[in-house]
């Protein structure tokens, strides 16, 4: 696809403001002081709706700067608190409750992060935390094994099991809420931090309920595929500076006298990176296209949108990853040394491939809706 002026200026703006303030070897969970100048430059607010005070763009533009996080690999909350907070509150909470807390997460008043099941399953079944009723209020109980959670967080949206009809619903609660626990992960990927949560009788109020009822099972699966389609546009970004990375290298590089990038055996493998990568990055522009046209009634179904953004999501996973390798191989022995940044893409690669479920799962996913739709 083709982007407009405007889109190509965000995606420039994304990524000299990105280049001259991201450190993705900062000790600290996030990055607190980007954070703060992101939310002052609008970004966390692309999504949210004109009427709720936010810029009401739509997923082109988050691609674009998913793409250039990706790219630097800012240690930052936008995935955790724009990609999956705010993503599932349009998609399944309740108009009163978006009212409430989509202007707050667009503009820094508070941070949040999404728990569902493991990959991110919204089934009842795949639900590790269960929510009954306790006279007006509710009672959470569980554990979640694997949060988003870089320490800046104020708040998160926990879809739980409830006995009655439609099996799931959405709580809202403060991370310092009673009875909740947070416990670091040691992870291989350290720009990405995560926690386990652990829910001892947590008490809420019954407003802390925020879904609508008649349409969270379908957000919240909406939320899923939507979320997966932006990690893929991360990983697009990922893919592109690892390509960067080992041209620039071997342009430096000398060896026999001549600059290894001039070697014959070396080109050939930047160009397979190269195709692998524009290919993916293609792919997820072409899907977020459709999915701003679905959103102004062109009429794709929930299923065809899954079968594209699963295509993507695959595309997208194998070029990084691909492209993470050659990048290390390229450097040669200092490739997977701390001093060089083809090591911190490829522990990236190797997590956002399982995040969402693993590449294998969405192959199934698209191929039986390929099956289906014969």
């Amino acid at each position: 696809m083709k982007l407009s002026d405007e889109q190509r200026a965000l995606q420039e703006t994304a990524a000299d403001f990105l280049a001259a303030h991201t450190n993705a070897r900062k000790e600290t969970d996030a990055d607190a002081e980007l954070w703060s100048r992101i939310v002052e430059l609008g970004w966390a607010a692309v999504q949210v709706p004109e009427d709720l005070d936010g810029l009401g763009l739509g997923p082109v533009e988050l691609v674009l700067l998913m793409e250039e996080m990706g790219r630097r690999l800012a240690r930052t909350p936008f995935l955790a608190n724009v990609v999956l907070a705010q993503t599932a509150l349009l998609q399944a909470a309740s108009a009163e409750a978006q009212q409430r807390a989509l202007t707050a997460l667009a503009y820094g008043e508070r941070t949040a992060t999404l728990i569902l099941g493991p990959g991110l399953d919204a089934e009842p079944a795949s639900l590790t935390v269960k929510a009954r009723r306790d006279g007006d209020g509710w009672v959470l109980a569980g554990e979640a094994a694997q949060v988003l959670d870089d320490g800046l967080l104020t708040h998160a949206y926990v879809a739980a099991r409830i006995e009655e009809a439609p099996g799931v619903a959405l709580f809202e609660l403060a991370v310092d809420a009673a009875g909740l626990s947070r416990t670091p992960l040691e992870v291989w990927d350290l720009t990405r931090p995560q926690a386990r949560w652990c829910f001892d009788e947590v008490r809420l109020t019954a407003d802390a309920r925020v879904d609508d009822p008649a349409r969270v099972l379908a957000g919240l699966a909406r939320t899923r595929v939507l979320a997966a389609l932006q990690l893929a546009a991360e990983q697009v970004g990922g893919a592109a500076q690892c390509l960067q990375l080992a041209v620039d290298y071997t342009k430096e590089r000398v060896q026999f006298g001549k600059p290894v990038a001039s070697f014959q055996a070396v080109k050939h493998r930047v160009a397979e990176m190269m195709v692998r990568m524009e290919t993916a990055r293609s792919t997820v522009l072409g899907v977020a296209s459709r999915v701003a046209q679905g959103a102004q009634g062109s009429g794709l179904d929930d299923a065809a949108l899954a079968a594209e953004i699963a295509a993507a999501r695959v595309q997208a996973s194998e070029a990084y990853r691909y492209c993470a390798q050659e990048a290390i191989q390229l450097h040669g022995g200092v490739g997977f040394t701390w001093e060089y940044d083809p090591q911190m893409h490829f522990k990236r690669a190797q997590w956002a491939s399982q995040w969402f479920g693993p590449t294998r799962d969405w192959r199934e996913a698209l191929a039986a809706h390929l099956l289906d739709a014969a």
